[in-house]
């Protein structure tokens, strides 16, 4: 009798670790796909800022941002707002945020959690990064690009994949009103460490975005 109470402690211990893990998945509202500014306009209010404020966003506002960046926008056939290379989307948009990482599920429009914790200062190198409320980190996974590609191909690549999620971005910031800086500056052993990334992922540059300050 003991034995089958330690065993059902056991479990409920089990489900109740696993079941607190899920609750830090962050499941977005559906994207609002209408309104903002006129393309041109926009175009003409396309810039870099580096001046941010702390003002958080809310959740709708992020699903907003990352639809805008690289969601789906075509579900019956899998395609998304930024073009890849033979359609491998083979880049991933993290997320670092006052209170962790998580890796965003444009399919499932959810944040799926990494690690607790404040890591935006080590997504740059400049002191303003640590003041967006959130900065991106764009992550190439070399395994969906296949075998039959040189490391060369598959660099040019992914920096252009990341190119066009990255310019997605400044459109939806200009038409926001809000500031935004890509950066290349970036220490990417350590953010990879940080994430805990495979030796086949490879980070390729972050974007700070937030409110102007």
């Amino acid at each position: 009798m003991k034995s089958i109470s330690l065993s059902l402690l056991i479990s409920i211990f089990m489900f109740s670790n696993l079941f607190a893990q899920e609750l830090k998945d962050i499941k977005l509202p559906e994207p609002q796909k209408t309104g903002g500014k006129p393309l041109m306009e926009t175009l003409d209010q396309r810039q870099t800022t580096r001046d941010f404020n702390n003002e958080d966003f809310s959740l709708q506002e992020i699903s907003n941002l990352l639809w805008a960046a690289f969601g789906v926008n075509r579900a019956d056939i899998g395609k998304r707002t930024a073009p890849s290379a033979r359609n491998r989307q083979e880049v991933d948009i993290y997320i670092a945020t006052k209170t962790g990482i998580y890796i965003y599920d444009a399919f499932s429009n959810k944040l799926k959690f990494i690690k607790d914790g404040d890591y935006r200062k080590y997504m740059g190198k400049q002191d303003f990064v640590s003041k967006a409320p959130i900065v991106l980190i764009y992550i190439a996974d070399y395994s969906k690009l296949g075998n039959d590609l040189s490391d060369t191909r598959k660099a040019f690549y992914t920096g252009t994949s990341a190119g066009y999620i990255s310019q997605n971005v400044y459109l939806f910031a200009a038409s926001e009103g809000l500031a935004t800086v890509v950066l290349g500056a970036i220490d990417h052993n350590k953010i990879s460490e940080l994430i805990g990334l495979s030796n086949n992922q490879v980070v390729l540059l972050s974007q700070a975005i937030g409110y102007k300050n």
